[in-house]
């Protein structure tokens, strides 16, 4: 209807003035059929217009925009240095909003949102913090927003970005005040094939896995140290091996204040150097060889050579064939030897001094990282007394008669024993940490010194936390022929260990220390079940890769 008015309309005003080829109007039907044919032209002609428009759109949206500013980055052969800052995520806060930076991290989680938004959460050690990157009809592309998408979990980013606030504080991050928003995302080294676990679940609290509609996978220890790498990844090893690093920073600093020189010794010596058959024997050349069983020998040699008081960290190997627990083929010693001037209790101060000193510091400058391992696997607050507890062995032999454990007045402690002697020293004293002193002469190695006033035991003590034992150690004899003695008393051939004898005939000093089980005071300190969960790369009968 509104055409033939528009029709009529027209051919009002065109009547007068369109002729035939004789001269002659133009009849009304001939009217229509050239105004129809008028509109047919310019529908024609705006439906090409449209056409032509979405042609160009469609064209303009396969132009990409942002081309250089995402993509997989080549392999970094130190091609170029161009001394560009990249920004730690632990120095992002909101109060840097509107700053500019460049990050390097892990992509932890992604999440798309549509197509046109991509959140991220990035991941440097244990500290994370949001990004997320947002179409854009002039900076981001639909195809910068596609490649962000697709980038794999654990894969390495380069990230340009601004510091922004977020509207509500990201709590599933360590960074929750500050985000980034993402304008440049570059990939530097993209993570293949797939993944040997889920790191949230490696990550979880061990009550989780307890509840009844837990829906997710526990990663049990051993799958761990198959993909050790990997699992070092999760918030909680970075915290377990940070507390690791600080034990060893705080055993060298406080030793350094006393006086004390570290000092570095051999580990394939040729004698062993605690006797015994716990030793792994090697091949050197055309003779056999031996694993340090401990750095004994030599630091004793040294303290003979006049640097009184020394201390080593470094690796110790024990051929035990065992799957304990608290048991390695390898671990880390903190060796300490010092001279003293009158008793061998001036040694017991200085160690008593510094696990104090040690455990201290792990609360005031390791609590953030104490509280990340405790989310995960929760501990008791580890307790330790100003001065130490110091108990005779004999009197910790009558402490457990009194409370039904039968057990000789010389007889060894058995793990067993300790625990329950840990236990009972722990209602008495309310201390998680003791020393024992005087222990039977028979248990100790033929280096340690007797005890002068009660035969049958020695100059030798240990220490104990949770109830098992970190810390071996004694006096040392320091007199060439009681040391043969005392190596014939316990079937070693003096011969064997010469050159160790033969250091104390020029005239030595007395002396003492102890070695110390590293990954055994982290592991108890944490009380985290298995000594395996505090050793980079564990090493048993069993276990000798990766």
């Amino acid at each position: 209807m509104a055409e033939n008015a528009a029709i009529a309309e027209v051919t009002k005003k065109v009547e007068e003035v369109i002729l035939d080829e004789h001269g002659q109007p133009l009849s009304k039907n001939a009217l229509k059929k050239l105004e129809k044919e008028k509109l047919k032209k310019e529908r024609a002609e705006k439906d090409a217009l449209a056409r032509a428009a979405q042609a160009a759109a469609k064209a303009s949206a396969t132009v990409d925009y942002s081309k250089d500013f995402y993509g997989k980055k080549a392999i970094n052969q130190s091609a170029d240095r161009p001394g560009r800052k990249h920004e730690r995520l632990t120095d992002i806060n909101a109060n840097r909003a509107g700053e500019k930076v460049w990050i390097r991290a892990r992509v932890q989680t992604s999440r798309p949102t549509g197509n046109k938004m991509c959140f991220f959460q990035f991941r440097q050690s244990s500290a994370t913090i949001q990004g997320l990157v947002v179409f854009d009809e002039t900076a981001i592309s639909k195809q910068m927003i596609k490649f962000a998408q697709n980038i794999t979990s654990e894969s390495i980013v380069l990230v340009e970005g601004t510091i922004a606030k977020p509207l509500e504080p990201v709590k599933s991050c360590t960074v929750q005040d500050a985000e980034i928003t993402i304008s440049q995302l570059f990939v530097t080294s993209e993570a293949q094939g797939r993944l040997p676990f889920n790191l949230e679940d490696a990550s979880r609290p061990e009550a989780d896995f307890e509840r009844e509609d837990a829906q997710f996978s526990k990663v049990n220890l051993h799958t761990r140290l198959e993909n050790r790498v990997f699992d070092f990844r999760t918030i909680t090893n970075q915290a377990i091996f940070r507390v690791q690093a600080g034990v060893c920073k705080l055993f060298r600093d406080f030793l350094d204040s006393k006086g004390f020189m570290e000092i570095h010794t051999p580990k394939i010596i040729g004698a062993a150097s605690e006797g015994g058959a716990n030793v792994f024997k090697v091949k050197y050349f055309d003779t056999d060889a031996y694993l340090a069983q401990s750095p004994q020998f030599y630091k004793q040699m040294v303290v003979c050579g006049d640097f009184e008081r020394v201390y080593e960290v470094g690796s110790v190997f024990r051929a035990e064939n065992s799957f304990t627990h608290r048991h390695m083929t390898e671990f880390m010693g903190l060796d300490m030897e010092m001279a003293f001037e009158e008793h061998y209790h001036e040694i017991l101060d200085v160690f008593d001094e510094l696990f104090v000193y040690i455990f201290k510091g792990l609360e005031e400058q390791y609590a953030a990282d104490l509280e990340i391992v405790h989310r995960q696997y929760p501990f008791e607050k580890f307790q330790y007394l100003p001065k130490t507890l110091r108990l005779e062995y004999k009197d910790a032999v009558a402490l457990l008669r009194e409370n039904g454990v039968e057990m000789g007045d010389f007889d060894d402690l058995s793990t067993e024993t300790e625990r329950k002697l840990g236990q009972l020293v722990k209602e008495k004293y309310h201390t998680d940490f003791f020393m024992l002193d005087k222990f039977p002469l028979a248990v100790r190695p033929f280096y340690t010194m007797p005890d002068p006033k009660n035969p049958g035991y020695s100059n030798s003590y240990d220490f104990f936390m949770r109830g098992e034992e970190i810390l071996s150690g004694a006096q040392r004899i320091h007199d060439a022929e009681l040391l043969i003695e005392r190596a014939k008393a316990h079937e070693v051939d003096p011969e064997s260990v010469k050159h160790y004898v033969d250091a104390f005939r020029m005239g030595a000093p007395p002396h003492g220390g102890g070695g110390i089980g590293l990954e055994r005071v982290i592991f108890f300190y944490l009380n985290l079940g298995n000594i395996r969960r505090v050793s980079m790369f564990p090493r048993d009968p069993k276990r000798l890769f990766p």
